[in-house]
């Protein structure tokens, strides 16, 4: 499966320039294997898109693959057990299939996308700052929807591709439609819209994960806001502020997006959310 959006395109224009291209499948993985059956990749006389997996594993796959374009054949098969014989210890084993892309392919591809991607949790990340950005560029090829939303028009020029942009002059109310399960992360320009989006979010009881940009400072002026805004201060309990943890002193954007992107798959996997992938 294509793991990002800028596979699936890069899959798309092959299909229409008239490359030549085939498509890998785990179509069987037992025992200890890097990727499961969800695994796909295509593969060009030059290029590859999407992985199986890596190693000497795929480079077998990719011989076998442009093989395949290089010949009449539109399908192939290879069975590959993960052992010392092809300088790997995983000790599991692999079937593939390899097919010749088409039209056909693209449309179960992208069908298989559209499920996929209907199970998938949402973050809803609240600023399109830098921080902001940084966060759904992290974000964007994970298996999670990524909506960023901002109140200023012109904000959101050079979002990650694959992450959604929505202008909402009340922020707070895409917290109340969010979908159960979804992660919040509050970042805006504002501390008060800050205070008022995370309140609603830590207001509901089925949300995932709830963070707010910060410090141990701003922490304490939230706890106060919750008690003089007619919130319970124990709201504050679940409340993940800084966001990305305190260990790793470094506020780059960039750094802080990586550490609470790891933080928020996190809590949709740890907390028994496997059904997500």
């Amino acid at each position: 499966m294509p793991s990002s959006r800028a596979e699936l395109d890069k899959l798309k224009f092959w299909f229409q320039s008239g490359e030549a291209v085939a498509i890998v499948r785990v179509v069987e993985a037992r025992g200890s294997t890097p990727r499961g059956t969800d695994a796909l990749m295509a593969v060009t006389g030059k290029e590859l898109a999407g992985t199986i997996g890596g190693g000497q594993l795929e480079w077998l796959a990719i011989a076998k693959a442009r093989e395949l374009l290089a010949s009449n054949a539109s399908t192939a098969s290879l069975e590959i057990p993960l052992g010392p014989q092809i300088g790997q210890c995983c000790g599991g084993h692999v079937q593939l299939h390899i097919l010749r892309f088409d039209r056909h392919q693209l449309e179960l591809i992208e069908n298989q996308i559209a499920r996929q991607r209907a199970g998938q949790r949402q973050v809803l990340v609240f600023g399109a700052g830098h921080t902001g950005k940084a966060l759904a560029q992290a974000l964007a090829p994970l298996p999670v929807q990524v909506i960023l939303i901002d109140s200023r028009l012109g904000s959101m020029d050079d979002i990650a591709a694959g992450a959604e942009a929505r202008y909402i002059a009340m922020p707070e109310t895409a917290v109340r439609n969010a979908s159960s399960g979804s992660a919040f992360v509050v970042m805006t320009h504002l501390h008060d819209l800050d205070f008022l989006i995370i309140a609603e979010a830590l207001a509901r009881d089925d949300a995932s994960y709830c963070g707010m940009i910060g410090s141990a400072t701003k922490r304490a002026v939230f706890v106060n806001w919750l008690e003089a805004n007619g919130y319970e201060k124990a709201l504050a309990g679940r409340l993940v502020c800084p966001i990305g943890g305190s260990l790793v002193q470094d506020k780059r954007p960039q750094v802080i997006a990586a550490l609470a992107a790891a933080e928020i798959l996190t809590s949709f996997y740890v907390a028994g959310n496997a059904e997500t992938r």
